[in-house]
Order: C-alpha cells, then structure tokens, then sequence
C-alpha cells in the first residue's frame, strides 16, 4: 500500500509531538527517583486514569481481540472481559490500601507486610522477574503487533520496525519519566480511539461489507456475533465462559488485570494525590477498558472474516510477510489497508500511538523495579537522586533491547496472551488475601511464584514431548490453578507467620481491618503494643461489595447494551441502558459511603 505526503506528515508530526513532551521536562523527572518513578504523587484521578487505559490500548490488543473473534465469535471476549471482577475489586477495596501504604513501586510492598529475609529475597526476586522477565515478554508482545502493522501497512520488514519503534520510545521514556509517560499518553489514548472509531466506520463501507446489517447477515459472520458462548458445545462455554469467570478472574495474576492490583496499575495508583483520586482513577480505566472500546475492534474484526475468511486468504493477500506471523490476529491490520489517504495516516499514527503508551510504561514500570527494589535495596543503599534516574535511563535502555529481540521470536498474540495466564495460575488468591490474612508470609509467595513457573514450564514445554493427551488451555489452567493455590497454602500453614512487630506495623499504616487480623490486634493488647479498641476501626467491606456489584451491572451493562443497540436488538438495549443509569445512580450513593483516611 502506498501513504501518501499527508499521511506521512500525521504520522511524523505524532513523534516529534512525544519527543517535544519527553525534552521538555527532561530537567524535572530527573529531578529525583520520586518524581522519574511516581510523578511525585501528586497526579490527578483523570489523567491517571486515562493513563491506565492507554497503557492497556496496545497495538496488540485490537490484533488479540481480532484473533479471539474470528476463532471464538465474539463470545470469545469473556476471556478477557471476566477481568471486570477483579478490575472492580480493587476499585474498591484495594486501591486506597496501595496508595496509603506509601511504598514508591508495589514491590517495595513486600518488606512492609513481611519479615525477615525470605522478605529481602522475595523484594529482589521479583523485582528482576517482573521487571525484567515477564516485562520482556510483555513489551515483545506489543512488538510483536508493531511488527505486523509495519509488515502489513508500512511493508517493513519485523526487524526495521522493531528497530525504529525502540528508538523512538526509549528517548521520550528515558528523558521524561512516569509524568511524560502520562502527558503522552492522554495524547495517544485520544488519537488512538479516534483512529479505531473511524476505522469501523470505513470498514463497515467498504463494498465487500456494504453495511453494518450487511455485515451482520453474512454467512461468515452471523455465527460469529452472539455475546454470550454456545451453551450446547461444552468445550467452547468452557473455554471463553466458565472458566473465565468462575476461576480466571480471582486466580491468575495477568499485567493490568492483576487481583488486588499490582505493577503498572499498582504505580498509578501509587502517584494518585490521595485515596480518592487513586479510586476515582481505577474506575475510570475499568469504565473506559471495558466498555468503551471494544466494539469498534469487535466490528473490524468481524468485517475481516468477509474479506479474508481464513488464514490461506491472509497469506496470499501479504505473500511478503514470513509464514510464521501470518495468524489470525493479522486481520485487523490487514482490513487498515483499506483506508482512505489522509485517514490512513491518522490510523496508523494511532496504532503507533497504542504500541508507544504501552511499552513507555512497561519500561518506566519495570525500571522502577531494577532501581528501587534491587539496585537501590541490595546494590548501593545510600545513592544520590541522580544515580538513581542514571540507572533507570539504562534500565530502560537494557529492557527494550532484550523486549526488541524475543519480539522476533514471537507468532501470535493469542500465544502470548495464553503464556502469560499460564505463569500466572494459581497466584491470584495469595494477591487478594494478604492485605486481609495475616497467616500469608514471605514463604507464601515465593512457593506460588515457583510452583506457578514449574507448572507453566511442564505445559508449555514438557508435556507437548511427552506424547501424553493433548490438554486444552482451560483444562491447563484449572489444573495449574490447583496445583498452585494447594501448594501455596500448604507452605502457608508449614511455616512461620511474618514476625508480630512487623505485621502490627503494617496494620498501623494501612488499616485493612477484617477478622484475618483478629490474632494480631489480641496479641498488640496483651503485649501492651496498644489499647483497646484503638486500632479496631470499623470495617467497610460491606460497602465495599455493594459498590462493586453496581460497577459491575453498570460496566457490563454499557458494555452490551452497545451492542445490542449495534445489532438492533432494541429491548435488551433498552433494558440494558436503563440497568446502566439505575447502577450508576446506586454506585455514587454507596460511593459517599466508603472511609478514607
């Protein structure tokens, strides 16, 4: 495909406008670690907010999306959006707990609800195997779809793209810190829904589609738009449906979905300027991730299964691209190659845009990691503010290069996307219950995360050499999920709760309440540590609970009354609208009843 010289101009005027914003405030983020990694806390709900959804607005998400359609329908979403359950979560319950903790990264976490050194270790363990490893494999992910962008749209080959992309996001992330990050991610998070929004529009009038009830009667489509699973076939309700909702939202730990929060959630939340702006931020990324976006990539991707029907269809259409890439997920950017001069520039700006946000914030994210909980911690205890942004401008240099490199080894984003839940089963329960369960010690964790990678690596890796049955992703996941969560809490009950000091210490500071702390508070009274009832401060997880059950009919409800109104389905459009306002109504009442400190 050819771009034209107005094409050109949106897409080089969107990198110089980064580069201008990462210069500009060069001074100021390297001004102290505070500022470089968490903007020195004072940001506001909206901007951070908007940061969230930008960071999870990846190129890869659109092509993840287009794979999840075109090989499920659209019923394949619940995959990703049974993550609503825990996104609401920690809205409500947890986000106030990370921002009064203090800590500067969420890893820093761990030396302040724990003790000893198996806490020292887990700190500095999990700071290289976040912020280095799965960082990688996060950011290649993202690279991966910049890869098929360029290939599809550009005709670059992977290794150019991931060249220019890396060069370019490391100077504005490297110069400008988590602050340019979040400046220049409300610019990409606007450019980037304008250019898919527009994107389903032309599609929608291409003369292949004709029209969005054209494209919905299509005898490759009309199997394909139903929001809820094929109850009749077993194995696709529990792949998409079931286990989703009934296990993969409170077990598995995946990035920007993490139960209770964590990395480069947990970082927002950690810059917000009180409680309340780091709540108010979390919905409103909640708000716009699930219900605001989706549909026009939804709507893309079924167009793609009228055009190009099949993988043989895709290959034939971009014979240049190797073999290997050319999946499912490609679709999305191969129906971008129908676009008009002028859009087409924005378009692809926009996509840039996505793969930018996302990646600048993994970088800042896990270089806070390396610099704070391992350099800073086991390295140089005592260094200067400068030494501390120096190391953080070459981690950032170091972990992009490594991303840069496995993005070449990559196929698809369904493939990452399953990896990462994979890792990740089993963990989440531990994340959820150790605000509120004072058993769960250092042990704890350390026997999840290892027992999560060994189950992850036999499934991955051994078990396809073994010759055993074939076991299908959700089967892998159940099973992992068991193995891990019994390993985890068998260790827990084996060993040593966390000393009685430290973990009084960290009730002081974050005040999670609940009976999991009963043996601690008994303990501070008799020891003398306190009086009665001074640190028995009323519960409000009861609140709490309510306050998500209405986020949830209130997201959910946005979110299918779309697209019942998009399929002219009119009463449980209808219906579904009226639940919407009536949730959202509900939630701001409960809402003022929430405590803050």
């Amino acid at each position: 495909m050819t771009l034209t010289s107005i094409d050109w101009i949106f897409i080089t005027g969107f990198f110089l406008i980064y580069l201008i914003i990462g210069i500009s405030i060069t001074k100021r983020a390297g001004s102290s670690a505070a500022e470089f990694f968490a903007s020195s806390r004072n940001m506001p709900w909206w901007l951070l907010g908007v940061s969230m959804v930008a960071t999870t607005f990846s190129a890869d998400t659109p092509n993840l999306v287009t794979d999840l359609v075109r090989e499920h329908g659209v019923s394949g979403n619940w995959m990703w959006w049974a993550f609503l359950l825990t996104g609401m979560v920690t809205v409500f319950i947890y986000a106030k707990l990370w921002r009064r903790s203090g800590v500067l990264t969420d890893i820093e976490f761990y030396e302040i609800r724990y003790s000893g050194k198996s806490a020292a270790f887990l700190r500095g363990f999990r700071a290289l195997y976040l912020g280095v490893f799965f960082n990688i494999v996060i950011m290649a992910s993202v690279m991966l779809a910049a890869t098929k962008i360029g290939g599809v749209m550009l005709g670059m080959s992977p290794l150019i793209t991931v060249l220019l992309t890396s060069l370019v996001v490391v100077i504005y992330t490297m110069l400008g810190g988590l602050r340019g990050v979040l400046i220049t991610d409300f610019l990409q998070f606007i450019v980037a829904m304008i250019g898919s929004i527009f994107a389903a529009i032309i599609v929608l009038n291409l003369p292949e589609v004709k029209s969005l009830g054209a494209l919905l009667s299509h005898p490759n489509v009309n199997d394909k738009i139903s929001i809820l699973p094929d109850f009749s076939d077993t194995s696709q309700m529990m792949i998409v449906f079931i286990i989703p909702l009934a296990v993969q939202w409170w077990s598995v730990w995946y990035p920007g979905s993490e139960p209770g929060g964590g990395g480069y959630i947990a970082q927002r939340m950690l810059a917000a300027k009180n409680e309340k702006h780091a709540m108010g931020a979390t919905l409103f990324f909640n708000v716009a991730h699930y219900a605001l976006r989706p549909w026009p990539w939804i709507i893309v991707a079924l167009a793609s299964l009228v055009i190009f029907p099949d993988i043989q269809s895709l290959q034939a259409a971009f014979p240049h691209l190797p073999a290997h890439i050319v999946k499912n997920d490609l679709a999305y950017s191969a129906m971008l190659t129908y676009l008009p001069t002028g859009l087409l520039g924005v378009v692809i700006a926009s996509l840039i845009a996505a793969v930018m946000s996302t990646i600048s914030t993994h970088l800042n994210w896990g270089a806070s990691y390396i610099v704070n909980d391992f350099y800073k911690r086991f390295i140089k205890s005592d260094p200067t503010e400068k030494e501390l942004v120096f190391w953080g401008r070459v981690s950032i240099v170091g972990l992009m290069i490594f991303s840069a490199t496995f993005a070449l080894l990559l196929k698809n984003a369904l493939q990452a996307f399953h990896i990462l839940l994979q890792i990740g089963a089993g963990t989440g329960l531990l994340f959820l219950l150790r605000w509120f369960w004072w058993r769960i010690n250092a042990i704890s964790e350390i026997a999840a995360m290892i027992i999560s990678f060994i189950v992850a690596v036999y499934f991955e890796i051994i078990h396809p050499a073994t010759g055993l049955p074939h076991l299908i992703e959700w089967q892998r996941l159940i099973i992992g999920v068991g193995i891990t969560t019994t390993g985890w809490i068998s260790v827990t009950l084996l060993t040593a709760p966390s000393n009685m000091e430290k973990l009084l210490e960290f009730y002081r500071l974050v005040h999670p309440g609940g009976p999991g702390w009963n043996r601690v508070l008994e303990w501070a009274q008799k020891s003398g540590k306190s009086t009665k009832g001074e640190l028995s401060l009323q519960w409000d997880l009861p609140t709490s609970l309510v306050c998500i059950f209405f986020g949830l009919m209130l997201i959910y409800g946005i979110l299918f009354a779309t697209g019942f109104w998009l399929y002219g389905n009119y009463l449980p459009a209808i219906i579904l609208t009226i639940t919407a306002v009536v949730a959202a109504v509900l939630l701001f009442r409960f809402w003022k009843k929430l405590k803050f400190e």
